[in-house]
């Protein structure tokens, strides 16, 4: 039986993708074919969890004209939904990529602000449909108005119900439920880099870094997606590494919903870790084979998984000395998963 999978989108946005042939300044850039898609971290994880089988809830705000096409799009994909009305307008992402050279524009606006009342409302809805021993994923940029300690706050109800708690954010964000103690956290090595204040330029500093999160207890499991360098995944029975499978790029919107997607799901439909790393590696690397806005689809996330489990097995190995100890003491191709 699968364990149910929750996921939040406080701040979703409106993907807008097109592609003109150059960008420059001080002209009007004719563009091409429009493409509209329910975007936001947790949406696009219930979205990809759907595509691969698996069931979901997506709690998500919406308002003003943007939120009801919003809302329009993701009812055509039959994902079942709880939405939160706010007075501001969902926000927009703009997208274009750049013909000539193969180059991607990526606009990411700011998002509405959030009332007290809305925001608490959110907390509300995910505390009485929160799966017991299932799954929550909050995912995604908090908007104006919204407390930094909000995912953490989703930790605490998470516990409460016996469900894991799952976070996908950056910034103050993610230092705030790492302080709460989470089951998982995916951050890209950018994020995890800020969050310790350094570059993470080495694999000796990446494997460090995400495991002594887990030696301090902010985190059970960490999973690092390394663009064109894979990913690395951190818990207590070690460290596993997971190269990325040789595909063709077109555009990484969505790579890293994707991973954390597919490895919830495997977790929920009780895989192992290695088998669960392999499927998010797959996923990630099926999604940049999309154009613009799209995400993976199951036949070629199968493949790919398939593809990992036969040619690249993942082995658990000891963490190193030093990420056993602080969290802050020793850290100082391909872009198919986020870095």
């Amino acid at each position: 039986m699968m364990q149910p999978i929750l996921t939040l989108t406080v701040n979703p946005a409106l993907d807008v993708s097109t592609a003109t042939e150059r960008v420059f300044s001080g002209h009007k850039l004719r563009c091409g074919a429009s493409r509209l898609d329910p975007g936001g971290g947790g949406v696009n994880v219930s979205r990809v969890v759907q595509r691969l089988g698996g069931r979901t809830l997506a709690v998500y705000t919406a308002g003003g004209p943007t939120g009801e096409a919003y809302r329009r799009l993701i009812e055509a994909e039959r994902i079942p939904t709880l939405a939160v009305p706010i007075q501001g307008s969902t926000r927009e992402d703009f997208t274009v990529d750049e013909t000539t050279t193969g180059k991607q524009f990526r606009f990411v606006l700011q998002g509405p602000e959030l009332s007290e009342p809305e925001w608490r409302l959110c907390l509300a809805l995910v505390a009485d449909s929160l799966p017991v021993g299932g799954y929550v994923v909050a995912s995604g940029s908090l908007p104006p108005g919204v407390p930094d300690d909000f995912y953490a706050r989703v930790a605490r109800l998470a516990r409460r119900h016996d469900a894991r708690c799952i976070v996908d954010a950056s910034g103050p964000a993610l230092a705030e439920a790492l302080a709460e103690g989470v089951f998982l956290v995916k951050p890209s090595r950018r994020e995890l880099g800020l969050h310790f204040g350094t570059t993470l330029e080495s694999g000796e500093s990446q494997v460090e870094a995400a495991a002594g999160l887990v030696a301090d207890g902010s985190a059970e499991h960490v999973a690092l997606t390394l663009g064109g360098e894979g990913a690395i995944l951190a818990s207590k029975s070690g460290i596993l590494r997971l190269a990325v499978p040789d595909v063709e790029v077109r555009s990484t919107v969505g790579a890293g919903d994707s991973f954390l997607a597919a490895f919830v799901l495997r977790l929920a439909q009780g895989r192992t870790l290695a088998e669960a790393l392999r499927a998010a590696v797959a996923a990630g690397s099926a999604t940049v084979t999309t154009a613009a806005t799209e995400l993976c689809h199951r036949e070629d996330v199968e493949r790919l998984e398939a593809g990992l489990a036969a040619g690249q097995p993942t082995e658990p190995r000891e963490q190193p000395s030093a990420a056993r100890g602080s969290r802050r003491g020793s850290v100082s191709s391909r872009p198919s998963l986020p870095e």
